[in-house]
């Protein structure tokens, strides 16, 4: 395998604009550092606001050329940025704990997931299609048919570097759109190195541009008020995507917005414990608890839920933490101190209110930004971990006694992304498809997210949806065109 200051020299450090990686135009940089240990990994460009808008200029100087491309031979470059990726995928992972801290198997897998991205969209590429028939009045024929949206803003988060970023751009790249890429200050290099990938594999100049920065805020304001963007998209906080939708308000943008969750995880009195316990883990602890699509509050009937959190608490104290690259650790360091003391200012509010901690609920002294795992029970209603997303490694145990408060419980909450379900009885099953107010749900099952299904949530988890074929249809418009009949 690669070593860590190999694989950082590999990464560029400049700001792509035009099909070229260059300086910010003020010489200015930023660090980026190792969560497990707070060591700079490397400086990269701190892009200004002119930056920005040098990059959509870019975007914008090819938006008619790169339409005009044939679907086959955009979905020919994304194939093989899929195959570059995987040959790569090794040092992708390696790039992702590094500056993100995730353990290096969860790493490989976000590899496997992201790059999955690049070849469904590079099929969905050559599936674009409108209609034809007779108006009902048989007076003329109705046409209808897709073109790109135009030039798009993709402002992707700190904790799924690569898949955040193959999600968005793969579709817009199969749809005949340009783009301008933000990452995420925290966890830039991926990115990065997967344009360059692009690059690699036969992206023209100017199609994908990516820019670096400080000074987000000012940046993305500046990008979206200007009248030649036609689409934004981003994933992060419910907060920050309601400035970013008043702002996109004044344009008339499309947007994706895919926000906070607040994931209820059902265990009903009939559920197989021993499966339930083991999607638990996985719908809590994957990525350290950082995911939108993170178990928030385990529901778990009375009459099961000591054991289940026996058994949780006994696997919980098993788990290894340490710096994700070590071998068996499941607990890597979170982003930074910020998301530590995050996490453990809700455990103490809990904690302060009557709940009981089972195992973890200590930050563990420096170096790094650890929290360890965490397993609370007998949650009081007023525990702001119960309304809040976590964001981090704790699991909060409410018990319930029927499946309407059940129900209940699980839709008060102002997010909606997705939901976790076990039972064994079908119909009870099929119940709660209908009645929790989520975007997504698993039924007995901890791990769902898959790039040809639709991701995303309702009320405040967001709008659009991305992957599957729905997803290609958030950079597409459609266009009318009546033909009278001679």
């Amino acid at each position: 395998m690669i070593t860590e200051s190999d694989l950082l020299a590999k990464v560029p450090t400049g700001l792509l604009i035009g099909g070229e990686w260059v300086a910010a135009d003020n010489g200015r940089t930023l660090a980026v550092k190792d969560p497990s240990n707070g060591n700079k990994l490397v400086d990269i460009a701190d892009a200004s606001v002119a930056d920005g808008v040098r990059a959509l200029d870019a975007a914008v100087a090819v938006q008619e050329e790169w339409a005009a491309t044939a679907p086959r031979e955009r979905g020919e470059i994304l194939r093989r940025a899929f195959e570059l990726v995987r040959e790569r995928a090794d040092e992708f992972a390696l790039l992702m704990t590094l500056e993100m801290g995730k353990p290096l198997a969860e790493a490989r897998g976000e590899v496997t997931y992201g790059n999955e991205f690049l070849r469904w969209f590079s099929e969905e590429a050559v599936r674009i299609h409108g209609r034809f028939g007779t108006n009902p009045e048989g007076t003329g024929t109705i046409v209808t048919s897709k073109a790109p949206v135009g030039p798009t803003f993709l402002i992707t988060p700190w904790n799924f570097p690569l898949a955040m970023a193959t999600r968005k751009i793969a579709p817009a790249i199969a749809a005949g759109c340009v783009s301008v890429v933000k990452p995420a200050a925290l966890t830039p290099l991926t990115t990065l190195y997967f344009a360059q990938t692009l690059i690699d594999a036969g992206l023209p100049k100017g199609v994908v541009n990516v820019v670096t920065t400080s000074e987000s805020r000012a940046l993305s304001a500046e990008i979206i008020g200007d009248s030649r963007l036609r689409k934004l998209s981003f994933t992060g906080s419910t907060p920050v995507g309601r400035q970013l939708m008043k702002q996109a308000a004044d344009g008339i943008l499309r947007t994706s917005m895919e926000l906070g969750g607040n994931a209820p995880f059902v265990v009903f009195e009939d559920a197989d414990l021993d499966k339930a316990v083991d999607g638990a883990l996985l719908a809590k602890f994957r990525n350290i608890g950082q995911a939108c699509t993170a178990a928030n509050r385990f529901l778990v009937h009375s009459s099961v839920a000591d054991e289940f959190a026996r058994r949780i608490t006994e696997r919980v104290q098993a788990m290894k933490m340490g710096r994700g690259t070590e071998e068996g650790v499941q607990i890597g360091p979170l982003v930074d101190d910020n998301a530590v003391e995050g996490s453990h200012e809700l455990v103490a509010d809990a904690a302060g209110k009557g709940a009981t901690i089972t195992v973890g609920g200590s930050i563990p002294e420096g170096p790094g930004s650890y929290y360890p795992a965490t397993v609370l029970t007998d949650v009081t209603p007023d525990a702001r971990l119960l309304k809040e997303e976590i964001f981090g490694p704790v699991l909060a145990i409410v018990p319930f006694d029927s499946e309407e408060e059940a129900v209940r419980l699980a839709n008060d909450t102002e997010y909606g992304l997705v939901s976790y379900v076990y039972t064994q009885d079908l119909a009870r099953g099929m119940r709660m498809i209908e009645k929790l107010q989520t975007g997504m749900m698993g039924l007995n099952a901890g791990v769902i997210s898959n790039a040809a299904a639709p991701f995303g949530g309702v009320k405040q988890s967001g709008i659009g949806r991305e992957g599957s074929f729905e997803g290609i249809e958030e950079y597409l418009t459609t266009k009318y065109t009546f033909v009278p009949r001679a």
